[in-house]
C-alpha cells in the first residue's frame, strides 16, 4: 500500500495539495495533428508485434490521466500496459470495461456517450483518473490502429496521456491490480470534499452590497488554513457572476493573492446547471462552494466585492478556518493558494489566447475556461489547450481539442457534464465553462506556466475566451540557468570543450515548434554523429539536482541516449523521447540529473552516448543545450 498512498497522497489527504512537488514534471502524449491543423485523430507512436504504442517512457513516474474516444460500432480496442520493462502486460482492459473492471471503476473512472448529433454520433469516451506509477518506465498499446474519422469504416480514435515523471525513485513502487482503491473511490462519491472536523467557521447572513461596495467575509490572524468558502446567492446570473470578485489577501502581500469573478472561483462562469467537482462547484441548492486549502502563516483576509453597477444580494457567505494546532504547514514546502490575473472576455486574432501566465515556481491545481462563439449553439469545441512550463519552447500539456482538455469528447453538446474532477456547463455548444481539477495530476513549475487556447481548429474561427488558473506557488523561481551551448557555433562548443565521435558533418535546418508559435521559423545548425558527444557545463554548487534542455530535430522518432555526468552513467533513465514530427521538427525535450550526482560541484563533464539507431543511421541529434541549476 505504500505506493498507493503515495501515488494517491492528494486523494488520501486533501491538506497535502499545498506542497511543492520537487523533482516531478508533468507530461502529456496524444492525438495532435502533426500539421498544426484539426486533424487530431491519427494516434500512435509505433507498432510493435502486431500492437499500436500509445506511450512509451523510461525511468520513473506515473500515469494519472488516461482518455480515449472511440465510436461504439467501430471496433473495440484492447489496451495493454506493461511496465518496467516487463514483456508481457501487467494490465489489459477493453475500450468498453472503463468504470466497471477493478481499478478502472467509477468515479476514478469512468465512460461517456456523446449524442447522436445529426448522425455523426454517437461517440464513446473512456477515463481514467487511476494513479498507475512505474520505476523503469511504462509502454501503453492499443490492439488497434486508432486512425481517421469515418465511423462506417469503423475508423476513429483519438485521446491521451498524462503523466507525471520524476528525476528519481519516488518511493510508489508500481502500479499492481491488487492495492486497494476502494477509499479513495468512496471518497470521491461523496460528491465534494469532506467538511475539516477541526475548522472553525465564520458566517455571515444577509449581506448586500450596493455597486462598488465590499464586504469583509474573513478577518483572521496567526497561523491556518482556510478550508472552505461557501455561498448562497439571492439571485445569480452570468453578469452576477461576473460582477460579483473575490479577493483573498495572505500575510499581508501588498497584492491578493486571489482576484477574480464568484463564478470563476467557484468554478461556473454561467451558472446555468449544478456542476459538481470534488474541490468546488454549484449545488443543486443553488449553494456555491470552493475547497482548495489555503494556508497562510500571519494572517488571511477574504472580501467580496461588487464591480457592477446593480446591487447584490447575498444570503449566506461563510469561511472554515482549520487552526495551526490542526493543521501546520511548513512555509518553506508549500505555496500560496492563488490566482493568475483574472483573463476577461476577449476575442484574439490569429493567435492562441492566453489565460494565464503565472512566474515564479508552483504547481497548477485547477483551470477555469469559459468560451463563447459568434452565436448560441455554434460548434466552439476545436481549439486546443496549450501549456508551457518554464519557458520550453515545446508544449508540455495539450488536448485534442478544447474539451478533451476536460476529458470529454465531440464537443460541450450535452451539459452539464461532470465527474469529480473535471467537466462543463452552459449550453449545447455555445457558451461553455470547463473546469479541469489536477487533484493527482497537478503541473509543477519552477520559474513559469504559460496557458493558453486555440480558438478553432489553427486559430481560424472567432470566438471569446475568458477564465482563471488556479495554483500553489511563490514569486520566487525554483531554477536558475546557468549555462548554455549552441552546437552550431564554433566559439561555444570550444568554451565548453564539446566534442563528437564520429561525425558526419554540419547541418542546418529551418522549421518550426509545435503549438501556437508554429508559423515562427527559426533557423540553426549543428553537426551530426554516430557514436558520442561530451562537453562540461557550469552550474550552481547549492543545486539540487540539474535539468539538461535540448533542442533537436524530431524528424525521426524514438531518440534515445545514454547520459554519463563525470564519468558515472545516471542510472534512473536513459534521455528518451518516444514521439516525432516530420512537419513541426523542432523538439525542446529535458532530462533531469539528481542532485547526487551533481550537489557540491561547479561544473559537469556530460556524455551523451545514443542507443537507438535506424537504418543504419544515428536517431539522437543535438543543436542546442541549456544547463539550468534546481535551487
Amino acid at each position: 500500500m505504500a505506493g498507493l498512498n503515495e501515488s494517491l497522497g492528494s486523494l488520501f489527504n486533501i491538506e497535502k495539495l499545498p506542497y511543492y512537488r520537487p523533482g516531478v514534471q508533468a507530461r502529456y502524449e496524444g492525438s495532435i495533428d502533426k500539421t498544426g491543423g484539426n486533424a487530431d485523430y491519427d494516434w500512435s507512436l509505433y507498432e510493435k508485434n502486431g500492437e499500436w504504442v500509445l506511450l512509451d517512457v523510461k525511468g520513473p513516474g506515473c500515469i494519472l490521466n488516461f482518455v480515449q474516444h472511440r465510436y461504439p460500432s467501430s471496433e473495440t480496442p484492447v489496451f495493454r500496459f506493461y511496465f518496467d520493462g516487463e514483456s508481457a502486460p501487467r494490465f489489459t482492459i477493453d475500450h468498453r470495461s472503463f468504470g466497471e473492471e477493478y481499478p478502472f471503476i467509477e468515479p476514478l473512472a469512468s465512460r461517456y456517450i456523446g449524442p447522436e448529433d445529426f448522425g455523426r454520433g454517437p461517440i464513446r469516451v473512456v477515463r481514467s483518473f487511476v494513479p498507475m506509477p512505474f520505476l523503469r518506465g511504462c509502454r501503453i498499446t492499443s490492439s488497434v490502429k486508432l486512425e481517421g474519422f469515418d465511423r462506417s469504416l469503423g475508423q476513429g480514435g483519438w485521446g491521451h496521456v498524462i503523466y507525471h515523471l520524476y528525476d528519481c525513485d519516488k518511493g510508489c513502487g508500481t502500479f499492481s491490480k491488487e492495492w486497494d482503491y476502494s477509499f479513495p473511490a468512496e471518497l470521491l462519491k461523496q460528491g465534494e470534499a469532506p467538511p475539516h472536523p477541526d475548522a472553525v467557521r465564520t458566517k455571515h447572513l444577509g449581506v448586500s452590497l450596493g455597486p462598488g461596495q465590499s464586504y469583509r467575509v474573513l478577518n483572521c490572524t496567526g497561523a491556518g488554513s482556510v478550508a472552505a468558502v461557501r455561498m448562497m446567492l439571492q439571485k445569480y446570473s452570468p453578469k452576477i457572476l461576473e460582477n460579483l470578485w473575490i479577493r483573498a489577501v495572505w500575510d499581508d502581500h501588498a497584492c491578493p493573492d486571489v482576484l477574480c469573478p464568484a463564478g470563476a472561483f467557484f468554478g461556473n462562469e454561467l451558472g446555468y446547471h449544478s456542476t459538481r467537482y470534488f474541490m468546488l462547484g454549484l449545488t443543486v441548492q443553488g449553494e456555491f462552494y470552493q475547497k482548495f486549502p489555503m494556508p497562510f502563516w500571519k494572517s488571511a483576509r477574504i472580501f467580496v466585492e461588487n464591480r457592477g453597477e446593480e446591487s447584490i444580494g447575498i444570503d449566506v457567505v461563510l469561511a472554515d478556518v482549520v487552526p495551526q494546532s490542526s493543521v501546520a504547514y511548513e512555509q518553506e514546502k508549500c505555496g500560496y493558494f492563488r490566482t493568475s490575473r483574472y483573463c476577461s472576455r476577449k476575442h484574439i486574432e490569429g493567435a492562441d489566447h492566453i489565460i494565464g501566465t503565472i512566474k515564479g515556481k508552483g504547481h497548477l491545481v485547477c483551470s477555469v475556461i469559459t468560451g463563447y462563439g459568434s452565436y448560441d449553439g455554434e460548434i466552439t469545441c476545436e481549439g486546443d489547450v496549450r501549456i508551457h512550463t518554464d519557458g520550453i519552447g515545446t508544449p508540455q500539456i495539450e488536448s485534442d481539442g478544447s474539451e478533451s482538455h476536460a476529458c470529454y469528447g465531440w464537443g460541450f453538446a450535452t451539459p452539464p457534464e461532470t465527474n469529480p474532477f473535471s467537466g462543463y456547463d452552459g449550453r449545447p455548444n455555445s457558451p461553455w465553462c470547463q473546469v479541469r481539477t489536477f487533484l493527482t495530476d497537478p503541473i509543477p513549475f519552477l520559474t513559469e506556466l504559460r496557458f493558453g487556447i486555440e480558438s478553432g481548429g489553427n486559430n481560424d474561427q472567432y470566438m471569446e475566451h475568458s477564465g482563471v488558473l488556479m495554483y500553489y506557488g511563490t514569486e520566487m523561481p525554483g531554477i536558475v540557468l546557468t549555462d548554455e551551448i549552441d552546437i552550431g557555433d564554433e566559439n561555444s562548443r570550444r568554451s565548453h570543450r564539446y566534442v563528437s565521435e564520429g561525425n558526419i558533418g554540419a547541418v542546418r535546418l529551418a522549421s518550426y515548434y509545435e503549438g501556437d508559435e508554429d508559423h515562427v521559423e527559426i533557423r540553426d545548425e549543428t553537426i551530426l554523429f554516430t557514436a558520442r558527444s561530451s562537453f562540461q557545463v557550469r552550474i550552481i554548487p547549492e543545486n539540487t539536482g540539474i535539468r539538461l534542455r535540448r533542442r533537436s530535430d524530431q524528424l525521426k522518432k524514438r531518440q534515445e541516449a545514454r547520459v554519463w555526468v563525470d564519468g558515472v552513467p545516471v542510472e534512473e533513465r536513459t534521455w528518451y523521447f518516444a514521439d516525432g514530427n516530420p512537419y513541426k521538427r523542432w523538439l525542446e525535450d529535458e532530462f533531469e540529473i539528481p542532485e547526487k550526482y551533481t550537489r557540491g560541484k561547479e561544473t559537469l563533464s556530460v556524455s551523451i552516448e545514443p542507443l537507438v539507431q535506424e537504418n543504419g543511421d544515428t536517431v539522437w541529434n543535438e543543436y542546442h543545450y541549456w544547463v539550468f541549476s534546481k535551487t
